[in-house]
């Protein structure tokens, strides 16, 4: 790549001048770690389940590249072919969301899942990137036109996201979304009173979530009073953060993976955290808050909204899922099962998280004034 020349007019060529390679190192650091991981953390978990020792290691290593690919491929478009994959990835993904009321397969009490050859899909996953650029699309287009129907459109669009993901149910991520979309909006202009109403909104949702769905309840409780449930999860998981130390015990020689159902997935920090020890969860924590600083000061040189306000989103989603999973494991907050980017193992999550990176590298890349991309 560092061979070509800066005269290049090819698509490749224009792409290696263009894109932010410090973010593309940086994702390409957490893939080493997510493959690192998947070997540390999975064969304990498969022979648990009863499956060959590196059976998801073998997954992992046809997700991983592919993902990479796909984020390499998003990259090389412009702002328009951005929104025209949005628009295409949203209608699949939002019909197949749907899809899973009927035919998909039910865990632990929820449908959200697609059972496939090989793998089961969670269409949801690629609602939140698809979702996030369509509402800066339309946030966009309601300040270009200055009328408010830009913001109706957004909203009208959440509503029926948040309504499918409610009846799955799948609280938690209805949570990210609405964070990600309330983000968004006020980059678009959202007035500070209008702020303080969505969030007594935002407020009395959350008590409503509390009261109706006892999954919530529950864990709001066992992290408000670990003795009032079953917390064993997350008490093995600092537990394993305290025997890594700083250094941890040594790669292959954590405890934790042997015991914890998704020591491979949830809670693959703290797998981190026993072997490799504070120092290289440090280094991961330091690579995802890389990639978001990183990603909003390219963002405030931007003169386009609607790449100011989906690099806003596609941010925000990227950071706020990294911090709930590792602030889970770290009891910081009320559990959530959500996956660490491009590190947890898992194939719906990682195609997705690249599909969202490749859109926010492709929308940060540097063009020439008035160019379109």
């Amino acid at each position: 790549m560092t061979a070509l020349a800066r005269a290049d007019g090819s698509v490749l060529g224009r792409w290696w001048w263009t894109v932010d390679r410090l973010t593309l190192t940086a994702l390409a650091l957490l893939i080493a770690v997510g493959m690192l991981m998947t070997v540390a953390a999975s064969p304990a978990v498969a022979e648990r389940i009863g499956l060959d020792a590196y059976a998801f290691v073998r997954k992992q290593l046809v997700y991983l590249p592919a993902a990479a690919a796909v984020m390499l491929g998003v990259s090389l478009l412009g702002p328009r072919g951005v929104r025209r994959l949005a628009l295409a990835g949203f209608a699949a993904a939002f019909a197949l969301t749907a899809a899973t009321l009927v035919v998909g397969a039910e865990i632990k009490g929820a449908r959200r899942w697609i059972s496939l050859p090989g793998m089961s899909l969670q269409p949801s996953e690629f609602l939140k990137p698809c979702f996030a650029v369509l509402a800066a699309w339309l946030f966009a287009e309601g300040q270009r036109a200055q009328r408010a129907i830009g913001a109706a459109g957004a909203c009208l669009l959440l509503a029926l996201v948040l309504g499918v993901l409610k009846m799955q149910p799948d609280i938690g991520m209805a949570a990210v979304v609405t964070g990600v979309f309330l983000a968004q909006w006020f980059v678009a202009g959202l007035r500070i009173f209008w702020v303080g109403v969505l969030g007594g909104v935002v407020a009395g949702v959350a008590v409503a979530a509390y009261s109706f769905f006892p999954h919530v309840q529950s864990r709001v409780h066992r992290f408000l009073d670990p003795s009032s449930g079953d917390n064993y999860q997350v008490a093995t998981a600092l537990e394993a953060f305290a025997h890594g130390g700083l250094v941890g015990r040594g790669p292959g020689e954590g405890r934790v993976k042997n015991i914890l159902p998704d020591a491979h997935a949830d809670f693959v920090f703290a797998v981190a955290g026993e072997e490799f020890g504070m120092l290289v969860c440090l280094v991961i924590v330091g690579l995802f808050a890389f990639v978001v600083i990183r990603g909003f000061v390219r963002l405030l040189s931007e003169t386009d909204p609607f790449v100011m306000i989906a690099g806003t989103g596609l941010l925000t989603q990227f950071g706020l899922q990294a911090f709930i999973n590792m602030a889970s494991s770290l009891h910081l907050i009320p559990t959530k099962g959500m996956t660490l980017p491009f590190v947890s193992y898992g194939g719906s999550s990682v195609f997705a998280v690249a599909l969202g990176m490749g859109m926010l590298l492709a929308l940060t890349r540097r063009r020439h004034h008035g160019e379109a991309g």
